[in-house]
């Protein structure tokens, strides 16, 4: 492609080269770069791009873009240097413009707030692909194109890879993505140039409101109102706090899904039951449709992402029928995904790691009446103290016994962890254990679990791995869930 091409809808001037050389790839990486390739110097949180920018050159790189004003200085003469506004939002222009605008051939959904966005995500997949659709996503978990499951490290990819992944939807024959849309994606420009065809809003709350993410929560707000500035049609949680002002100087046509009378799509006659083995609900859907549901998740929020699933698939002309078999054969890994029940007792893994969600998941399931609520969690390292007392003080005071292991101990010592979080728990007088070594406290969990026991591992969720001291060590919750009990089998055999 040729680089005045790239850079069309960028806001992007000449400083030095030519502009119509050939670019056979982009890079944000220098790492990466290789020859014939655009390099795009980015401000990131550790470091500046532009520190990268000569060892790109050498890495083959024929033009730099930069937003630096010193910018001249950085490169030998022959390379095409660009000056741009902001960086970012130039790569995201660049790269929908080098992967031939795939959003513009796909039907996009983007889901955002602060909980339920992957829930979401694969409920609104579930249901499209029952009805016929081809459904591509992008999330927390993987990336789905086709058949294939690819791993992920953000939740909303960065530009570059966000067009690759969609384009090779479209190439797999899919004619759906949706997408969640983290408000970190938001802030860096990741979907700058989407104009997405639906919005969805789930809920906000100031969880990411911390040094590296949101320096405070007004910008973490604005950021969740951008996206109804971006999309043709939203769809938001008419029960929220905050929904006025997330839709404030919307542009798209406006609809709501709730409980409260004046939601557009509702949630009426809700009545906890088990389906399908595990703890979940029937409700009826009124308003813009008119149905009984069964949804084998725990929770009012679990209702909640699926009126927002059902209120998008409204759009696809969707059969209730097909509404109806997808809630009820939900499941989505790591999201209170029930690991194991026997002799009585459930085994829920969840991925709630901050103070918000380990309330309403430990909430929702008091609403179950267990014989006992066992939480079983730690909580991450290099993350804000305050967080670890909090979420010590919800368990505390919502669950029966409190069991504190670790989670991703990362740079810190989990012993300190461990005692931070023991130090919420005592301002509760909630009965607790302290345990270290997640797969210990799991087996110490299964060992003293009794017939109506709801048995909760918080904070790992789809997570298959711990991070220790800069390594990843391979864990999985769910296989060690299967070895422990069949260890206990074979000991009492």
């Amino acid at each position: 492609m040729i680089l005045r091409d790239l850079l069309r809808d960028a806001d992007a001037w000449l400083l030095r080269g030519d502009w119509e050389i050939e670019i056979s790839g982009i890079a944000s990486d220098s790492r990466k770069v290789r020859p014939g390739m655009a390099f795009f110097c980015l401000c990131g949180f550790r470091h500046d791009g532009n520190q990268f920018a000569r060892k790109a050159v050498e890495n083959g790189a024929v033009a730099v873009i930069t937003q630096a004003r010193d910018s001249t200085e950085l490169m030998a003469e022959n390379v095409t240097l660009v000056g741009v506004k902001d960086a970012r939002i130039a790569l995201a222009m660049a790269s929908a413009a080098f992967y031939g605008n795939p959003a513009r051939e796909l039907i996009t959904i983007g889901v955002t707030g602060t909980k339920g966005k992957t829930t979401c995500t694969y409920l609104i997949k579930s249901i499209l692909e029952n009805a016929g659709q081809r459904v591509g996503l992008i999330g927390t978990n993987e990336v789905i194109i086709g058949r294939e499951h690819l791993k992920t490290e953000n939740t909303t990819p960065d530009a570059i890879l966000l067009h690759d992944y969609m384009r090779r939807m479209v190439s797999a024959g899919g004619n759906v993505v949706v997408m969640e849309v983290s408000s970190q994606a938001i802030k860096l420009h990741r979907t700058d140039g989407i104009r997405f065809d639906y919005g969805i809003f789930t809920n906000l709350s100031p969880d990411h409101v911390a040094p590296g993410e949101h320096e405070e929560f007004q910008e973490y707000l604005a950021g969740k109102r951008q996206r109804f500035r971006q999309c043709k049609v939203g769809i938001v949680n008419a029960d929220d706090a905050y929904v006025d002002k997330i839709t404030e100087g919307r542009t798209c046509i406006l609809e709501t899904y709730g409980m409260s009378p004046d939601a557009m799509l509702r949630a009426q006659d809700v009545t906890r039951m088990i389906v399908n083995d595990r703890p979940g609900s029937r409700f009826q859907v009124t308003g813009l449709m008119d149905f009984e549901a069964k949804l084998p998740m725990p929770g009012r929020f679990s209702i909640y992402n699926a009126l927002a699933a059902i209120s998008l698939c409204r759009h696809f002309r969707v059969r209730e029928s097909d509404v109806q078999r997808s809630l009820l054969s939900a499941s989505v890994a790591g999201r209170i995904e029930c690991a194991r029940s026997q002799d009585g007792w459930y085994v829920l893994i969840d991925y709630a790691h901050n103070p918000a969600a380990l309330a309403s998941l430990l909430e929702a399931l008091r609403e179950y009446r267990p014989g006992r609520l066992i939480c079983v969690f730690g909580c991450g390292g290099d993350r804000p103290v305050m967080r670890r007392v909090q979420m010590g003080r919800i368990s505390g005071k919502l669950a029966d016994l409190t069991i504190i292991t670790d989670d991703n101990p990362r740079s810190e010592d989990p012993a300190v962890i461990r005692e931070q979080i023991a130090e919420g728990v005592l301002e509760t007088e909630g009965e607790y254990r302290i345990i270290p070594g997640r797969r210990e406290a799991i087996r110490y969990a299964l060992s003293i679990a009794q017939s109506g026991d709801l048995i909760v591992l918080a904070g790992k969720g789809h997570e298959t791995y711990q991070e220790i001291q800069g390594k990843r060590i391979p864990m999985d919750e769910r296989k060690m869930i299967r070895e422990i009990l069949e260890e206990t089998c074979h000991t009492q055999t």
